[in-house]
């Protein structure tokens, strides 16, 4: 069977545009998303996959109405092809039905690794390059004057030992792990109080 999926971000967008050219792709049944490109829950895609069957054929309008990233693209058209399924993008040149387009596809996942690997290798040399001049990486030390305010604020509630360590964080509006990571700016020993 033929299978077309559709994929638009917002409901004020229209799927008129990828049903047609799925319906003059003849497929047999299309399903249709609301889903952001970004966002990982895409409960019409993960039924449809399930469905698909040795033989079957994924349609889509464009590649990028299906995976979130390169990765994600990567990964779930190997997946199909483990499993015997087609994949058809009718606006790329992708088609893993045919020899010409698991080549294609081939070359397209090979470039996507190698531009990752090529991004790691500069980040690498660049931290090697700055621990050389004698600087690390990570985020800068210190706080804000904002959270340097806070911080004070904290030590002084923290060592009255009146509030609870939540009672502190819902007055400073601020988490736990904060609470402490203020506290440990400040020199205080943490778990040197009463808690009230």
């Amino acid at each position: 069977m033929r299978f077309g999926y559709a994929r638009i971000s917002t409901r004020d967008q229209s799927f008129d545009l990828q049903v047609d050219a799925l319906q003059k792709a003849q497929c047999d049944e299309i399903f249709k998303e609301v889903a952001s490109g970004a966002k990982t829950a895409r409960p019409v895609l993960d039924d449809l996959l399930s469905r698909l069957r040795t033989g079957d054929i994924l349609v889509i309008w464009k590649l990028d109405r299906l995976g979130r990233t390169l990765k994600h693209l990567v990964n779930l058209t190997n997946e199909l092809m483990e499993r015997q399924i087609g994949l058809i993008s009718l606006n790329d040149p992708i088609d893993t039905t045919t020899p010409q387009g698991r080549l294609v596809f081939n070359i397209f996942a090979s470039l996507a690794e190698f531009e990752r690997d090529l991004i790691r290798e500069r980040t690498q040399a660049g931290l090697r390059a700055a621990r050389a001049r004698g600087r690390r990486g990570g985020r800068p030390g210190g706080l804000s004057k904002q959270a340097e305010a806070k911080a004070m604020a904290a030590e002084t509630l923290y060592e009255a030992g009146e509030l609870s360590v939540q009672a502190i964080c819902d007055q400073l509006q601020i988490s736990k792990p904060t609470l402490y990571a203020y506290l440990r700016h400040r020199g205080v020993k943490i778990g040197s109080r009463q808690q009230g």
